[in-house]
């Protein structure tokens, strides 16, 4: 096993994306609990959450392994591509489960609660729906919104009204995200028997039932202004990147081609990010 194949045994993007959004979320708490940044908790967390998302990802890769052979753009992962035994994987991942818990559990129990639920959901509620109900997506967005709740609870130990706005946003951020990538990979998907969009093919109600969320995530951007958590500036550019993914969401119902469903995903990598950033940089600057 080399670093290529651990780094698609763990997903390593998505992870590192994961991660992204855990730390921000950490810096979101000190400044709303008025606390100086515990650099030393920010680095354990950021560490126990890879290594909780990479036992997440190689738990779910285990279980697809079958799948996996079947689908392009993942039959050159490690497990399907003969690179790895499932129980290389496996011990790989319980051993990252076991460090990833334990660290964030040491900054407090309900973030190591938080965690251990985020795997389980993940590899054994979410993945074995997939094959089964597009509702699979609705359970996936669960421990898919954890890592920023999860982030903000590592440092400050309380479920507040911010962590659930933090939660909130990438909750919903996640339906046109993965409704963008499943339209995009639907004929790969279902050589698997995935059933990702919302009626199970890329067809009018899909589309919309994706705008009609996408415009949901409108007013859900601007919470933190609602609330007065964050100023004009993260309530006018979450505004501006919300209309910009708004717009991308109604070209796909209008078009409903595989090119307009590419630019809504890619439109959603930089979306969350910003809107996370902007958050912390206007709470900064209160």
């Amino acid at each position: 096993m080399n670093w290529r194949d651990f780094s698609k045994l763990i997903k390593f993007r998505l992870t590192f994306l994961v991660v992204f959004s855990a730390s921000v979320s950490f810096l979101i708490g000190s400044k709303a609990k008025m606390l100086p940044i515990n650099w030393e908790h920010w680095g354990m967390l950021v560490v126990g959450g890879f290594l909780v998302t990479g036992a997440a990802n190689s738990f779910n890769e285990i279980i697809e392994k079958d799948y996996d052979k079947l689908m392009k753009r993942t039959r050159d992962r490690p497990i399907p591509a003969g690179h790895m035994t499932t129980g290389q994987a496996l011990i790989l991942g319980i051993c990252m489960a076991l460090a990833g818990t334990y660290l964030l559990g040491s900054l407090n129990l309900t973030a190591g609660l938080l965690s251990v639920f985020s795997i389980l959901f993940y590899a054994f509620a979410y993945t074995p729906l997939k094959r089964i109900t597009p509702f699979a997506v609705f359970v996936g967005a669960i421990p898919g919104a954890l890592p920023p709740l999860i982030g903000y609870v590592a440092g400050y130990g309380t479920i507040d009204q911010v962590a659930l706005i933090v939660f909130g946003i990438q909750f919903v951020w996640q339906f046109p995200h993965f409704w963008a990538i499943a339209w995009v990979l639907d004929d790969d998907y279902k050589l698997a028997g995935f059933r990702l969009l919302p009626t199970g093919k890329r067809d009018a109600p899909s589309a919309l039932l994706t705008f009609v969320v996408t415009l949901i995530l409108v007013p859900v951007s601007l919470l933190p202004t609602i609330y007065h958590y964050g100023g004009y500036w993260v309530g006018g550019v979450s505004l501006l990147c919300s209309l910009v993914f708004l717009y991308l969401a109604l070209i796909l119902v209008l078009k409903r081609d595989i090119p307009s469903a590419r630019k809504l995903m890619f439109g959603s990598f930089f979306y969350l990010p910003v809107v996370q950033l902007m958050f912390l940089f206007d709470f900064l600057g209160k």
